[in-house]
């Protein structure tokens, strides 16, 4: 079944009410009379349409569900093009509640004020559209590119891992998690630098808060590392949900 996204409030409507950019969607999909679509507000709620030749009509009543009670979020060092298209797309697919992207010392990327909002919107179309896809019933929260300290400042309040090259040699990932202990109702985060890794003093600074994991034992990239680190704390919530223990 396609999916559209739509606002809450036009869920209620029978006659289905669709933006702009969701009604060329729909043109584009050529639909077939009696054919059905879901549409979204990607805050928990959808509803199911059907196409009478015309127009799309309800065909079912408004559903929600609720948030998972413990939430996602990836911290990660803004990288060149496509990549980060590609970070925000994954980490919606695989269930972030939260994306930051953050600018570094080292980050290359450097977004000037005049293109900062054109910036966020292609950011949360991204997500949007993944979101689409995905049969995700949530759409992350992006925010605007924020600077290293206060990206920091924010992970501080969440029990945040973060990709670090220590000494003794930090823990995997998974394990650190574990040890962690999360409770339902937390935020587990992710902190994943720039392809030039953090600064000295910016690797003391996140330290003071959070905790430093291993992504394994090659180099990752780091788009890579923003995956591989939503992949396993995406899998331990799911553990958290279904009430089991981890025996590492």
């Amino acid at each position: 079944m396609h999916r559209l996204p739509a606002e809450t409030d036009a869920l209620g409507n029978d006659v289905a009410a669709l933006s702009r950019e969701a009604a060329v969607h729909l043109r584009a999909l050529r639909p077939e009379k009696g054919e059905r679509f879901e549409l979204f507000d990607g805050r928990g709620a959808w509803r199911v349409y059907e196409y009478d030749g015309a127009a799309l009509v309800a065909a079912g009543p408004v559903e929600r569900c609720g948030r998972p009670e413990t939430r996602l979020a990836l911290f990660a060092c803004i990288t060149k093009g496509s990549r980060w298209d590609w970070t925000i797309e994954k980490a919606t697919e695989l269930g972030a509640d939260l994306v930051v992207p953050v600018v570094s010392a080292r980050t290359i990327v450097r977004i000037g004020s005049g293109e900062a909002q054109a910036k966020l919107a292609r950011w949360r179309r991204i997500a949007e559209d993944a979101a689409r896809q995905s049969d995700a019933k949530w759409i992350p929260e992006i925010m605007p590119a924020t600077d290293f300290r206060k990206a920091a400042e924010l992970a501080s309040k969440y029990m945040t891992f973060a990709g670090a090259i220590t000494v003794p040699p930090a823990p995997p990932l998974l394990e650190a998690v574990s040890a962690a202990r999360p409770q339902a109702g937390a935020t587990l985060a992710a902190f994943i630098g720039p392809e030039g890794d953090f600064t000295p003093d910016e690797l003391e600074e996140l330290l003071k808060t959070a905790v430093p994991a291993s992504f394994g034992p090659s180099v990752l990239r780091a788009e890579t590392a923003a995956i591989y680190a939503m992949s396993v704390l995406s899998a331990a919530r799911d553990a958290m949900t279904e009430g089991k223990t981890w025996n590492l």
